[in-house]
């Protein structure tokens, strides 16, 4: 069983790092990000969809996305989803495609989304510990001789410093790509 532990809190970490780097993603950056719009769920025939499962998104120009969907019949609700998900786009619908152009952010918006990027960070921070929690918890249940314990909870604390770092290097590469005009 000491065995395991290592991989599996390994696994774990890097779960939590794939799952910041994906929170960091919907965070927009004044570009126009086709995946700033993944969380965005439309109402497609009485059930709750996905609007990527509806649509093709496209970036024609690097401020503008281009929203075709696979059935111009749902375009009105694709609308009313994009506005709902408040994420500070406004859609134009020609009665073919939407086209949402992605405004220029204010030196303000980027602190905020700054301080959003940081919460997020943070987040994947406690996460780490978390996983550290719970591998520290697995060791002592297995009641294996002290410098084995020891050994096995250094080199948890290891994987936790190395993790935090690539949590600060993401958080340091997103704030740039936010700051940047």
């Amino acid at each position: 069983m000491e065995n395991d532990i290592i991989p599996k809190s390994k696994e774990q970490f890097d779960k939590a790092i794939e799952a910041l780097e994906k929170k960091f993603t919907t965070v927009r950056a004044g570009r126009a990000n086709p995946s700033s719009l993944d969380g965005v769920m439309v109402s497609y025939y009485g059930s709750m969809t996905p609007l990527k499962q509806l649509t093709t998104i496209s970036v024609p120009e690097g401020n503008q996305l281009l929203i075709k969907p696979f059935d111009k019949s749902c375009l009105a609700e694709i609308e009313k989803a994009i506005l709902a998900a408040n994420l500070g786009y406004t859609p134009n619908n020609d009665g073919e495609t939407i086209r949402i152009i992605i405004p220029a952010l204010t030196e303000e918006r980027r602190k905020e989304l700054t301080k959003q990027v940081k919460m997020l960070a943070e987040e994947g921070k406690v996460r780490i510990r978390n996983i550290r929690h719970e591998a520290m918890e697995k060791i002592e249940k297995e009641k294996l001789p002290e410098d084995v314990e020891k050994g096995l909870e250094k080199q948890i604390q290891d994987l936790v410093n190395t993790y935090n770092k690539k949590v600060e290097e993401l958080l340091k590469e997103k704030e740039q790509e936010l700051l940047t005009v």
